[in-house]
């Protein structure tokens, strides 16, 4: 199978401040030039997938806006 994503490092994944200890529905996600890469922080290393900018920072507005369920 072919990767899709590139080799990221574990020191660039994070996952969101408002992940809590008590949370297991957790993303990571890693900047990389161009867009962002989101891995399932319970399986890391599982399948990742890569948005680029523009689409991740539309998907981060409308969460900002409460119009993603």
């Amino acid at each position: 199978m072919q990767r899709c994503t590139p080799e990221i490092p574990a020191e660039a994944w994070f996952k969101s401040s408002y992940s809590g200890a008590n949370t297991s529905e957790c993303l990571e996600a890693a900047a990389l030039v161009g867009g962002t890469a989101v891995r399932d922080s319970k399986n890391p290393l599982g399948a990742q997938i890569a948005f680029p900018a523009h689409a991740w920072t539309n998907f981060v507005a409308a969460l900002q806006e409460d119009r993603v369920s």
